[in-house]
């Protein structure tokens, strides 16, 4: 190759390197990779970030996707929560809150949007209840929420503010009150036989068995949680019942309450250890018996008996108890007396 054509390539091959050198990223020598840039990590669908609850951890289980700290646990998606002896209060992370009834136990998760139209503030709820009851008082959002029971679907849609309450005992009777002038649009639909039924704000709903055939629609019994008793005030101190079980018994003998009626909580046992201990008289009575009825006549001395005239028997001496010596002597006086009265008078 002639050194006249190597000088006419020379401008060429330098306009190669300079382009190469300047299409390399930063820090990168000729010959390598590059390094590639990340990529923000998306959020896949139906997942939601932050929790959707938080409850307090004493007297209650959770379960499910959670955190615990300083007592007090964060609930996430496909989590669950059981109350226990009473009354659980469960606070929503979009506002609002679940009163989950004594033994009651409530799943919660949130409904699965697209990609980057599913938060915590505007998905559904949806609430999974079996049996028991729960309340639930919130504003209502963009997307409906929904309730399941082991028969009906209940379908919580806005505007509104929701003051619903619903109970289910052992027998699939679900009870359904949309309490409030202002109450939401609520729907009931069912999962085995299809039909919608509407529950009218301020209306309470009794569907028995869980059928929507089978409808009291002006129910009289509550359907959240059993009414707690008034605190006592100094204003208005506390007036001791009279026991309905007698004198000796206490309110707590004959305590039953709309829980154990309802089948919320199982009824309480007897006890265990016994009221007196063995040995130890539990109470003493002293009390005399006296009859002052006045003696009757003495009941009549048995017949003789009588001989058959047909059987030539001669009745024999009744038996009893023999004749003492002070009996006889008494019969000889009286008998002697008389042979002298008639032996005196024939002289």
């Amino acid at each position: 190759m002639s050194v006249q054509r190597c000088l006419s390539m020379f401008p060429v091959m330098l306009a190669v390197m300079l382009a190469v050198m300047f299409a390399l990223p930063s820090g990168s020598a000729p010959g390598q990779q590059p390094t590639p840039a990340p990529v923000p990590a998306q959020q896949p669908a139906g997942t939601l970030a932050g929790p959707l609850a938080y409850v307090a951890t004493e007297g209650v289980s959770v379960t499910g996707s959670l955190m615990v700290a300083n007592g007090r646990a964060s609930m996430g998606n496909n989590s669950g929560v059981t109350a226990g002896e009473r009354t659980a209060e469960v606070t929503l992370a979009r506002g609002g809150t679940l009163r989950i009834c004594a033994t009651t136990s409530v799943h919660l998760s949130k409904d699965a949007l697209p990609p980057g139209g599913s938060t915590v503030d505007n998905a559904g709820l949806m609430l999974a209840l079996d049996r028991g009851a729960v309340e639930a008082s919130y504003t209502t959002g963009k997307y409906s929420d929904v309730l399941l029971t082991p028969d009906l679907r209940i379908l919580i849609s806005g505007p509104g503010k929701a003051d619903l309450k619903v109970r289910v005992n052992r027998q699939g009777d679900t009870c359904v009150d949309n309490h409030g002038n202002n109450g939401p649009y609520v729907t009931v639909s069912s999962l085995m036989d299809g039909g919608v039924y509407r529950v009218q704000p301020n209306q309470r709903v009794l569907f028995e068995h869980g059928s929507l055939q089978q409808v009291v629609d002006r129910e009289t019994e509550p359907c959240g949680c059993p009414d707690r008793a008034p605190a006592a005030t100094d204003a208005t101190p506390a007036v001791a019942e009279r026991p309905a079980g007698g004198p000796s018994s206490t309110a707590a003998d004959t305590a039953f309450p709309l829980s154990v009626s309802e089948g919320l909580a199982p009824p309480p046992g007897g006890p265990t250890t016994p009221v007196v201990p063995p040995g130890q008289a539990h109470a003493q009575v002293t009390a005399s018996i006296s009859n002052d009825t006045p003696p009757g006549p003495p009941p009549p001395a048995p017949a003789a008996p009588q001989a058959r005239p047909d059987s030539g028997q001669v009745p024999g001496p009744v038996s009893g108890p023999a004749a003492g010596p002070a009996h006889r002597s008494l019969l000889r006086r009286i008998s002697g007396a008389i042979a002298r009265l008639f032996h005196g008078g024939q002289g």
